[in-house]
């Protein structure tokens, strides 16, 4: 990684005092935030700037990059999933979701994960290091400069950090990134219409309910104990589940904002009648919502969804119990753009 300061990374209102303190006129910072709106990839674009502005700021700064290597386009639901080199040559990949109410984002966050979850791919390739903020707005960026070569109307209008890595890992260039990705000069997407998913990591989670954002915060839990919990996800042996839904009952208390509990159903290992009952002693009585995620499968593990009987039998126990519950609509399985199928090595994708 380069020790230049990267531009993409800072937000429109530090870029005045950062060029005055490097000699260069602080009107100057409209002219680069104006540049980045629209994507550029280099100083060389800011024609506006003089060549002698250009070759200054290149000396100092960088604007960080990463180019589309490849992308798949669902069959089935028109899902995109984008694969995305760095210029360190690793790799990372995001999905762009089509809804009713508009475009999703899903993004990464690392480039690998170190948690070690037994049914997502994410983490089978180990973890190599942290995303910057730029790197993550950056695959927004990519994406709309795809999207717009169809539709010049193109909006981004919510953004789920559930992608390649632990977001709460990578605490400080994820908050830095929200305040990119909420702010008025760059995509302005309301912290209301962001989700952050953890898998549990409570000192970062403490952290996070003083910031005040009012984002969506999804856990995932996955289990209904924390024996189970602790097989599928070994997280749970650094942060158990007992002292995390403490915590994530003092984020509720704290924040007034209702948290989403992700449960990955999986046939034969979470999904029967008892499993459901556990999640009504530790989730009713408080407020939450339970999101039914059908596992997707992944070439690593024999783990399948459950058949619709089972599922429905399960989702039946559980609304009988009083819980908020809803069964997420899976897309993008036919490109393995779901929920823990995504990778960070280089994959021969075809294109649609």
């Amino acid at each position: 990684m380069s020790e230049k300061i990267d531009l993409r990374s800072m937000l429109p209102e530090e870029l005045p005092a950062l060029l005055k303190e490097h000699g260069i006129e602080a009107y100057r910072a409209k002219q680069i935030v104006s540049w980045l709106e629209k994507g550029a990839r280099s100083f060389e674009e800011m024609t506006n700037l003089s060549k002698a502005h250009r070759e200054k700021l290149s000396d100092l700064f960088e604007i960080s990059n990463m180019k589309e290597a490849d992308r798949l386009v669902s069959k089935i639901d028109g899902t995109r999933k984008y694969l995305f080199t760095l210029p360190d040559g690793e790799y990372v990949e995001s999905v762009l979701l089509s809804y009713k109410h508009g475009y999703s984002v899903c993004l990464s966050t690392q480039v690998g994960c170190k948690m070690g979850c037994r049914f997502c791919a994410s983490t089978k390739a180990g973890f190599c290091r942290n995303l910057s903020a730029g790197e993550i707005l950056l695959q927004m960026v990519e994406i709309t400069r795809d999207m717009r070569k169809e539709d010049e109307s193109f909006r981004i209008g919510h953004v789920v950090l559930m992608g390649i890595g632990e977001p709460l890992d990578n605490y400080d260039n994820v908050l830095r990134f929200l305040k990119l990705c909420n702010h008025p000069n760059l995509f302005g997407i309301g912290y209301r219409n962001i989700s952050l998913s953890t898998c549990g990591l409570i000192p970062q989670i403490r952290r996070l309910m003083q910031e005040d954002i009012p984002l969506t915060l999804s856990i995932s839990l996955h289990a209904s104990n924390a024996e189970l919990r602790s097989e599928l996800m070994p997280v749970n042996r650094t942060y158990p589940m007992e002292e995390l839904l403490r915590t994530c009952k003092e984020y509720t208390k704290h924040t007034g904002r209702r948290i989403s509990f992700e449960y990955a159903v999986i046939a034969g290992v979470n999904d029967t009648p008892a499993r459901a009952k556990e999640l009504i002693g530790l989730l009713g009585g408080w407020m939450n919502h339970l999101n039914l995620i059908p596992v997707n499968p992944t070439k690593e593990t024999s783990f399948r969804p459950s058949d619709k009987k089972s599922m429905e039998a399960f989702v039946k126990t559980l609304e009988k119990g009083s819980l908020s519950v809803t069964v997420r609509r899976t897309l993008g399985t036919d490109i393995e753009a779901a929920c823990g199928q995504l990778r960070r090595e280089k994959q021969i994708l075809t294109k649609e």
